[in-house]
């Protein structure tokens, strides 16, 4: 597929953006706001008639701007805007598209925050939204209403790890009329979902491409028209809600976006290292880089190859009472941290349904096929991942877990 050809490691790099006096950093712009030498220039900017001019930091600043370039780049969108967290960018892009008596069809597998704003947040702007089982493409195709504004998934579920048929999912949105929105928050890189005909991307910069836990931050990826609708200074989501990311992280986190294809080659090699060895062992867990993964197929299909699988893992103990016993066995003996987020350089490991996934109701995460005793397992960037997976093999004997 052609997306396979796309390098969006290189896109990256051959941005050059440099410092106001020439540093290899690009500058930070520490102002909330900017100076006019016209009046008619201020008036100008205000009504979206001037280029390069920035007017006021929940606007645009340039710190944003460059950050919002290298996103655009990676995603091999027009456009891009950057904001305070990745539910700062999702409820943005929700708000803008839909208006009250407005309808969306939505995978029933997501980050528990995105559940909760939909589920129990939008109705009150009489926003109606229908969850299934976003596989189950003809159920997709059959709740789609002449009211519904968009089809939201995550190009790699969160925590079940299904795998969002993006292509066809686009095909079912362009059918219809309506936009197709994808969170590819888990997969930055090995995954392109507008090159396979997503309308929007969303991230939480906060994990993968941050790579850090220091900073909260999300991006918006999409076309210019649609960048512009939500910085619009009389109707636009983002201007008036004003999820703006500060400068200084935009900044760092640029920084760091540089070196996002290392690190996804790394974890995704050490997630790869020890789904090998639960599999030896007999440990139930789930693994989009195995073969034994439904979505396996249609991952190899639409994924960009060189940078591996990923590095999440479900991990099954049955009950919550087992995953936690092993995970706070795992922190004591150094496997990582027993912390909620992920794509942090040391592994992390929660709970979903007790944690990350809680705002999802008990029945609906068995529905769902979330067992209780799931634990997300966020592979960190271990020199010798051999060592690690002798940890948590001692880790699970000891517990008589295999």
């Amino acid at each position: 597929m052609e997306n396979k050809k796309f390098d969006p490691a290189s896109q990256i790099q051959r941005l050059e953006i440099f410092g106001e006096f020439g540093g290899v950093n690009p500058s930070i712009t520490d102002s909330s706001t900017f100076t006019f030498m016209t009046a008619q220039t201020m008036i100008d900017t205000f009504h979206g008639e001037t280029e390069g001019c920035f007017l006021y930091s929940r606007h645009w600043n340039p710190t944003n701007k460059n950050l919002s370039d290298a996103m655009a780049a990676m995603e091999g969108t027009e456009g891009a805007w950057v904001t305070g967290s990745g539910m700062g960018a999702i409820t943005t892009v929700l708000l803008q598209l839909c208006n009250a008596g407005d309808h969306i069809v939505t995978s029933v597998t997501t980050y528990g925050g995105t559940y909760a704003f939909l589920k129990n947040y939008l109705p009150k702007f009489n926003i109606e939204v229908t969850f299934l089982d976003i596989s189950d493409l003809e159920s997709v195709e059959a709740a789609i209403r002449p009211n519904t504004k968009l089809i939201y998934t995550e190009s790699v579920t969160n925590p079940l790890l299904q795998v969002s048929d993006i292509p066809k999912l686009s095909e079912i949105a362009k059918k219809h009329n309506t936009k197709l929105v994808v969170d590819n928050t888990f997969t930055p890189m090995i995954l392109s979902p507008f090159l396979l005909g997503a309308d929007i991307v969303v991230y939480s910069m906060t994990k993968f491409i941050n790579g850090n836990n220091d900073a909260i931050a999300g991006a918006i990826c999409a076309s210019n028209d649609f960048v512009s609708a939500i910085s619009d200074v009389n109707d636009g989501t983002a201007m008036l809600l004003g999820p703006v990311l500060d400068p200084m992280r935009s900044s760092s986190i640029l920084k760091n976006l540089h070196t996002l294809h290392i690190r996804m080659k790394q974890h995704s090699k050490n997630a790869m290292y020890l789904a090998e060895r639960f599999k030896e062992i007999g440990l139930k867990f789930n693994y989009p880089g195995m073969p034994e993964h439904s979505d396996y197929q249609l991952f190899n299909s639409i994924r960009n190859e060189e940078f591996g699988y990923g590095g999440m893992i479900a991990m099954d103990l049955e009950t919550a009472e087992r995953a936690a016993a092993l995970m706070e066995l795992m922190q004591i003996k150094g496997v990582g941290y027993h912390a909620v987020s992920l794509g942090y350089f040391k592994t992390l490991f929660s709970n979903p349904g007790k944690s990350t996934s809680s705002e999802v109701p008990e029945n609906v995460q068995l529905d769902m096929g979330m067992s209780p005793g799931l634990v997300r397992f966020s592979v960190g960037l271990d020199h010798d991942i051999e060592s690690t997976y002798k940890l948590i093999h001692s880790c699970l004997t000891e517990l008589n877990l295999i």
